[in-house]
C-alpha cells in the first residue's frame, strides 16, 4: 500500500492532469486523496510544496516507466535505448496520459510562478541532461555542446508532440513517427562535423 505522501501525490497529478494547477485546491486535493486537509499541510506545508513535490513526483514516475525494462531481456543498443527513451512518452496509457498532462499544466503555470519555474528549469535541465548522455553513447565523439542542444531540441519536441497529442491534434502514431524522424535528424546532425 502507498504511504500517504505517495497517495496525496498521485492525487495531485491526477486534479492537475483534470483541472490544471489553478484548479488545485487543498480541499478538492484532500477528498480525491481521501484524507483530511491538515494531512496534506503536515506533509507539504502549503499549496506551494505540494505543487513542488508533484512535479518531483511525476518526474520520478516518467523516468520509471521510460527506463524500467525486463531484466532477462537483452540489452538494448545505444541508438535503440535512446529511441526507446523517448517514444515510451508517447504512451497510450493512463499513466502516462495524467503524467504528460500534468507536466504541461505545469509547465505552463511555471509563467506566472517564480518558484515553480525554478523547479520546473531544473527538473527539465536533468532530463536534457539524460537524453544528451543517451545521444552520446551513440555519438561518442560528438562535442558536449552539441550533444546538449540536440537533447534540449529533441525534449522540447517531445513536450509539443505530447501535448499535440493529448489535445487531439494529432495522432500518436504520427507523433512516434515525426520522433524517429527527429532522433533520425539529430544523429545525423551529429555525426557530422560542424564547420566554423
Amino acid at each position: 500500500m502507498a504511504s500517504r505522501s505517495t497517495q496525496i501525490l498521485e492525487a495531485a497529478a491526477r486534479v492537475i492532469a483534470r483541472r490544471g494547477v489553478r484548479g488545485l485546491r487543498v480541499e478538492e486535493l484532500a477528498a480525491e486523496a481521501g484524507v483530511s486537509t491538515a494531512l496534506i499541510y503536515y506533509h507539504f506545508k502549503d499549496r506551494t510544496g505540494v505543487l513542488r513535490q508533484t512535479l518531483e513526483f511525476i518526474s520520478g514516475r516518467a523516468e520509471r516507466y521510460t527506463a524500467d525494462r525486463d531484466p532477462d531481456a537483452p540489452p538494448l543498443a545505444p541508438r535503440e535505448e535512446l529511441e526507446e527513451s523517448l517514444l515510451l512518452e508517447l504512451q497510450d496509457t493512463a499513466e502516462v496520459r495524467e503524467n504528460s498532462s500534468a507536466w504541461g499544466e505545469l509547465r505552463a503555470s511555471a509563467v506566472f510562478d517564480e518558484v515553480l519555474r525554478e523547479d520546473l528549469a531544473r527538473s527539465t535541465l536533468v532530463w536534457v541532461q539524460e537524453v544528451a548522455a543517451l545521444l552520446g553513447q551513440v555519438r561518442p565523439t560528438a562535442p558536449a555542446p552539441s550533444l546538449a542542444a540536440a537533447a534540449e531540441r529533441l525534449t522540447a519536441l517531445l513536450e509539443g508532440l505530447s501535448m499535440r497529442w493529448l489535445s487531439g491534434g494529432v495522432e500518436i502514431t504520427h507523433a512516434r513517427e515525426l520522433m524517429r524522424g527527429a532522433i533520425d535528424a539529430e544523429l545525423a546532425g551529429l555525426a557530422t562535423p560542424r564547420k566554423n
